[in-house]
């Protein structure tokens, strides 16, 4: 029973004994050492920071389908992750009829259904006197798109659906945009230029805090009605008509598809054996196509920080065999009074897993920090992802044991006597 003690305890002195032999390095050798962990700092912090970047984009995208609702369903024309031209489409997009407020009306009336509506999406430009806005994201919907999207009035009214179905000149600005617009001016009753036409602004509305709105893209900074927009405006008639469907509470979602597919068809007319000429998005198919997106962004980070983490494993090499240089009559007197090649190549091996772990944990602060700068920039709340933090620790210590493996197996093949006779 005593022969196990005695093995952990050697251990841990071997692993005690090889780390504080590496700090003494690192504060003998600043630069040098500073040089040697740079490339894992880099690496290290680079997955930290993207970890922490698409986590914080999957979360919001997660908290605005909880606010719409994870039964919520969209019918697209044709459903692409990637932007279509609308200049130059595809034949398959180019054969399928262009979705119609009628189809929403009749999807409406199904038993199975709670709500359908056709919305659009245009960009234009919000104009008050002198002030002139960017682009900024228009929705065309009904009087209950709040009821879908989030968000409530804070001021004045909705449209009314008498308003909604004449496609009356009125519009509901965002409170954001309304300040940007208006400054202390009380906006309601005064006469807005949305893309160079004139609307009434009848009320103020605030959207949901946790929103999701890619980065860089024209926030939504208006709601008009449906027909105000199909009149007044150009819009993409593939990518930015939508009807949005709510099934009952008590109908799932595949039986919600399955009524809605049957009625589509037959409206418009396909044959039994002929695909369906539109396309139905559910909040899973969305997270799905994001999920893909970032995977392929976090792929492409993980093989840039591979490159870094490399040269940091090829620094570590570099000064570990220096170190087994400058080291190399303290080796044969260590193997002079006793040691083994196991010890002392244990001893290495610590000593090259201790400065690149040093290396980890200076990268996950750094990261972190990055990590949190672009998130309150870009307006997200996740947390750094614990996950990321434990990988990053790992990977530093396998890089140090790794590239540390050459120089410490070096070390423990050295004759003890021809050591003590090295000047």
């Amino acid at each position: 029973m005593s022969r196990p003690s005695i093995s952990v305890a050697s251990a841990a002195n071997a692993v005690g004994e090889g780390v504080g032999i590496a700090f003494d390095a690192i504060r003998t050798n600043k630069l040098r050492s500073a040089l040697t962990i740079l490339g894992v700092v880099i690496g290290v912090a680079t997955v930290m920071a993207m970890a922490s970047i698409v986590q914080g984009m999957r979360q919001q995208i997660v908290s605005t389908l909880e606010v719409t609702g994870p039964t919520t369903l969209r019918i697209v024309r044709f459903f692409s992750s990637t932007p279509l031209n609308p200049d130059a489409l595809p034949r398959e997009v180019r054969i399928r009829p262009v979705m119609h407020p009628d189809e929403a009306r009749a999807i409406g009336e199904l038993p199975q259904i709670h709500y359908s509506a056709m919305w659009t999406q245009v960009f234009e430009r919000l104009e008050y006197q002198s002030v002139r806005t960017q682009l900024v994201s228009l929705f065309g919907a009904d009087v209950r798109f709040m009821e879908i999207m989030g968000g409530g009035m804070i001021g004045g009214r909705l449209f009314t659906p008498a308003e909604a179905n004449a496609g009356a000149p009125v519009v509901v600005l965002e409170l954001e945009a309304a300040e940007h617009v208006f400054g202390r001016l009380n906006p309601l009753d005064r006469t807005l230029r949305v893309g160079g036409r004139p609307l009434r602004v009848i009320g103020l509305y605030q959207r949901p805090q946790n929103f999701f709105e890619p980065p860089g893209a024209p926030k939504i900074a208006a709601i008009v009605p449906f027909e105000t927009v199909r009149r007044l405006y150009t819009y993409d008639e593939t990518s930015a008509l939508v009807i949005a469907v709510k099934p009952r509470s008590d109908v799932t979602v595949s039986e919600a598809i399955d009524a809605i597919t049957v009625l589509l068809r037959r409206m418009r007319g396909i044959r039994t054996e002929a695909p369906n000429t539109f396309d139905i998005i559910t909040s899973e198919q969305i997270l799905g196509v994001f999920d893909r997106l970032t995977s392929v962004f976090f792929f492409v980070m993980i093989i840039l920080s591979s490159v870094a983490l490399l040269v940091g494993g090829i620094g570590v090499m570099a000064i570990m065999t220096v170190s087994v240089t400058d080291r190399t009559r303290e080796i044969g007197v260590r193997k002079a009074l006793g040691a083994t090649r196991r010890e002392i190549l244990w001893q290495f091996l610590v000593e090259a897993a201790t400065l690149t772990l040093v290396g980890g944990a200076v990268g996950i602060l750094i990261g972190i920090g990055t990590g949190e700068v672009l998130k309150r920039a870009l307006g997200f709340e996740a947390g750094v992802p614990l996950w990321s933090a434990g990988v990053a620790t790992l990977v530093s210590v396998g890089i140090g044991l790794a590239f540390g493996l050459l120089p410490a197996n070096r070390a423990a093949k050295m004759d003890p006597v021809e050591a003590l006779r090295y000047e």
